[in-house]
């Protein structure tokens, strides 16, 4: 095999194993909502948001002949969905879930009517579909600056969590790489905010250790 085979090889594999790493983080909280019975502390919105991200990439990668693409967003998908049907059995409040799901689910739906019928181009169908998952990626990348904001104002990386920051850059340099070695933009640049928003948590870390989270909380009371 020659060397550019083994590092497409190598930066496909790398791909798969680290997007699913960062994807199974939520079976955690799967675990967590099967023993309480209930949904206390866990959050719909990022497993909606994922999936239909998963399935938006899906479709792209399916367009574009890209396996690798298509087993990483097709597994995410499944595992996505699995999530948000756990969730809704133990939610009490199912209408409000069901709504937000029903939303999304309509936009998807109404997107793809686009992109299939409207769209007869193959080469505009894969680069519309392409803008749309890069915008909607670096729009996932971005939300949880008001959360990094929260941190430097409390001093506390609490709410942060250091293993699902270290899956998301090496999730995010993988990709960005992987683009980079397909000439993909599509796949590169919205993998730049996820390298960068790791790193800024990677720095809260080590700015406000939870040594020091620790003696905050107890000089607060």
């Amino acid at each position: 095999m020659e060397a550019s085979g083994v590092v497409d090889s190598l930066l496909s594999g790398a791909c798969v194993v680290f997007t699913l790493g960062m994807f199974s983080t939520g079976l955690s909280d799967l675990r967590h909502m099967r023993m309480t019975r209930s949904v206390d502390s866990i959050q719909f919105l990022p497993f909606l948001t994922t999936d239909v991200n998963n399935l938006g990439w899906l479709s792209y990668g399916a367009l574009k002949g890209d396996w690798t693409l298509i087993v990483v967003n097709a597994v995410g998908a499944v595992l996505q969905t699995l999530y948000i049907l756990v969730y809704l059995h133990y939610c009490p409040r199912k209408r409000a879930v069901l709504l937000q799901t029903a939303t999304l689910l309509g936009v998807l739906l109404l997107g793809y009517s686009y992109f299939w019928l409207l769209v007869p181009d193959l080469r505009a169908r894969l680069q519309q579909l392409g803008l749309l998952c890069s915008v909607f990626t670096i729009s996932m990348y971005l939300s949880p600056l008001a959360d990094l904001a929260k941190v430097i104002q409390t001093k506390s990386t609490q709410c942060l969590s250091f293993s699902l920051t270290i899956a998301t850059l090496l999730t995010s340099a993988s990709w960005f790489f992987y683009g980079f070695r397909l000439r993909d933009p599509y796949i590169m640049v919205p993998n730049f905010p996820g390298i960068l928003t790791s790193f800024i948590r990677l720095w809260l870390f080590w700015k406000y250790p939870q040594e020091q989270d620790r003696n905050y909380r107890l000089l607060q009371t």
